[in-house]
């Protein structure tokens, strides 16, 4: 079935998050991030192209767009479990992640946490380094500049830096969607994502431990993460792929959509096929049966992995009291190499972490582990 569910309202503990849904139901699922200080709008090209194919979902991250900012310190690894809590309530178990600057420093962090629920990366105009000292005096200036001053002026100076030069010639109407978005965000989000920014952890160390599929894509002219940023990404990742965008500044998607689009819609078709010839050619007939047990007893042991890594960062995040018990906890490791008597020890572990959260919500009525309260759509 083929839907579109545009702004839909999705809760996550008192916080109201809008995305747009659209594409088959059934179809891979891939989610984009935006950059800051923009919203879900600027994929709108991207989701045009690939909704008949796949289901393409984007969202605002808290704070932007239509989405509620909430009472917590902004950061990358809030943004992070907001993503996480998000896909939980759309029921998503697995996603392609595209995430363009801000998108991008979020996404790394997701697929360095959360390995298990990304199957493809897209990376746009990024990069894997912690502000320097410089840096973040810059964006400490930024705040000043704000607070002193219109966000008219601060509007206009961000888009000399987001886009080329030439775009102020033939992309008149997006830079004039682009202005419309800094200007609709609210001066708090933009002091507030200003120093999650300032204070995020480098990632480059870890990317030569992501094994899925990886696009890299920078605008030729970008000067916020300019080519050599995504170079450093490139080299990092094995197998990954690099594109440069010809005609584009920071926001090369918008800029030149075209060519964008065209190295997006053939990566995610090359991984999809990829994914399909795995499942169907990497072992000869006679072996399938015996991959299939294999692979179901792979799955089921990350999946309750996943779990067990959510409940219990549950318990240390939310319910600090219950840490002392984690190491109480009835789990032992095996000696032998039997996958069955894992994955049983591994289920009574998980019974057993959610059997204390139960305990004491019971005893404490008001306190909630869930990231998912409901989800309404409006």
């Amino acid at each position: 079935m083929h839907s579109i569910r545009n702004d839909i309202r999705v809760i996550l503990n008192n916080l109201t998050v809008s995305c747009n849904d659209e594409g088959p139901d059934d179809a891979p699922v891939i989610i984009f991030i935006h950059g800051f200080p923009l919203n879900k709008s600027m994929w709108n090209s991207q989701v045009k192209a690939l909704k008949d194919d796949y289901r393409v979902i984007a969202y605002d991250i808290r704070g932007h767009g239509n989405s509620d900012a909430g009472n917590e310190d902004f950061s990358i690894d809030l943004f992070v479990r907001d993503l996480i809590c998000f896909m939980d309530a759309l029921k998503i178990d697995k996603t392609m992640l595209c995430g363009l600057s801000m998108g991008g420093y979020i996404a790394l962090n997701a697929i360095e946490n959360f390995p298990e629920r990304f199957y493809a990366l897209v990376l746009s105009d990024t990069n894997c380094l912690a502000d320097t000292p410089e840096g973040k005096e810059k964006r400490m200036n930024s705040i000043e500049s704000i607070r002193e001053n219109s966000m008219e002026k601060y509007a206009d100076e961000s888009l000399k830096k987001l886009f080329a030069p030439e775009s102020f010639t033939t992309n008149v109407e997006e830079i004039a969607a682009v202005r419309e978005m800094i200007m609709k965000t609210s001066r708090q989000t933009l002091y507030n994502t200003l120093h999650a920014l300032a204070e995020r952890k480098e990632t480059c160390s870890k990317l030569p431990e992501i094994k899925v599929p990886v696009l890299i894509l920078v605008g030729k002219e970008d000067i916020i993460t300019p080519p050599d940023a995504a170079l450093l990404i490139n080299e990092k990742i094995k197998g990954s792929l690099l594109k440069i965008i010809d005609h584009a500044g920071h926001l090369s998607n918008l800029e030149n959509s075209a060519d964008f689009n065209n190295h997006l819609k053939k990566f995610v078709s090359l991984v999809i096929q990829e994914s399909d010839k795995f499942l169907k050619e990497i072992r000869p007939d006679s072996d399938r049966q015996n991959l299939r047990k294999t692979t179901k007893y792979e799955d089921a042991e990350r999946d309750l992995n996943a779990e067990i890594l959510k409940a219990t960062m549950t318990i240390k995040d939310q319910f600090p009291e219950l840490s002392k018990y984690l190491e109480e906890m009835p789990v032992t490791i095996p000696d032998e190499k039997d996958p069955e008597i894992t994955l049983n020890i591994l289920k009574t572990y998980y019974e057993s972490l959610n059997s204390l959260l139960s305990k004491y919500k019971l005893e404490h009525p008001f306190s909630s582990d869930s990231c998912i309260d409901k989800t309404e759509i409006n």
